[in-house]
């Protein structure tokens, strides 16, 4: 196994100088917010209670009248850290995706070696515990959302896989340009969410507004380009995180010389709920 890839980005921290100019491009709006690599200081780095020698940035949150169904953290674990009780909620579904270091993941009685590109999925109420052992920090994406049951309908299974190890599906027509690393099988209805990985080479474009009921946590890995989020064109580069709710419309221009790659997250499959928190109906 190796300790890095040089495709993916990973924070390492740090506080700008008193020198530097204040001219960041950091936004919060009713529609989306975009957190850029610059913003991933050391004020601003927590800690979790059941974790040792870690920090983390938690970059995505449940809020009213924004988005809903999903947290999302950069985790950083020194070497000799990890947990052995890494969440209390355990109704929660998780995805683990590492960008740098190494760690070994037990998900119940099995472990396995965790390197970079290396994505993990962990159904809900699955033990499973992360102990870095590297000779630097892990680095990794965790994502959680409480999974939604629905009739005649399993949890999924876990799964380990490393990125390299599965295929780009190419979108139609449009020469290579523009494609996705699925972990799991989209017409697997007993996935509540997606967690992607979705590439695009320079010149490769989303040729229209895409507006629709996901929700969306993109983090970009690699390159730059310019997005389009609700009525704003911002350019993106490796290290920033763009945060959609439902309904913002979104397209891209992938216009470095490089490719351009973000981890993708979407909730997906499951009746728009009626009835409690978000709905009009009482819960019942």
């Amino acid at each position: 196994m190796t300790d890095t890839h040089p495709g993916y980005f990973s924070p390492k921290g740090g506080l700008p100088p008193q020198t530097s100019l204040m001219t960041q491009r950091a936004v919060f709006t009713p529609a989306y917010a975009f957190i850029p690599k610059g913003c991933f200081s050391d004020i601003v780095t927590s800690n979790l209670p059941g974790w040792r020698r870690t920090r983390l940035w938690l970059i995505a949150r449940p809020m009213s009248g924004f988005a809903e169904t999903f947290s999302q953290y950069v985790m950083e674990v020194a070497a000799g850290g990890g947990s052995d009780s890494p969440d209390p909620e355990t109704g929660a579904e998780h995805w683990l995706f590492f960008t740098e270091g190494l760690a070994t993941l037990t998900i119940g009685t099995t472990g396995y070696e965790m390197e970079a590109g290396s994505c993990a999925y962990i159904p809900p109420r699955t033990p499973w515990t992360l102990l870095a052992e590297g000779t630097g920090p892990a680095r990794f994406h965790w994502l959680r959302k409480l999974y939604e049951p629905a009739p005649g309908l399993t949890p999924p299974q876990a799964f380990v896989i490393n990125e390299r190890d599965v295929p780009i599906r190419w979108m139609p027509d449009t020469g290579d340009r523009w494609g996705t690393t699925r972990f799991v099988d989209p017409d697997d209805v007993s996935h509540d969410a997606h967690v992607n990985i979705v590439t695009f080479q320079p010149g490769g474009v989303i040729p229209f507004e895409e507006t629709h009921v996901m929700e969306h946590g993109l983090y970009v890995l690699e390159g730059k380009a310019v997005y389009k989020l609700n009525r704003d064109w911002v350019e993106v580069e490796a290290g920033d995180f763009m945060w959609l709710r439902a309904y913002c419309p979104q397209a891209c221009y992938a216009a470095g010389p490089g490719r351009f790659r973000y981890l993708l997250y979407k909730d997906v499959n499951r009746h728009a709920r009626l009835r409690g928190p978000g709905a009009f109906g009482p819960a019942r």
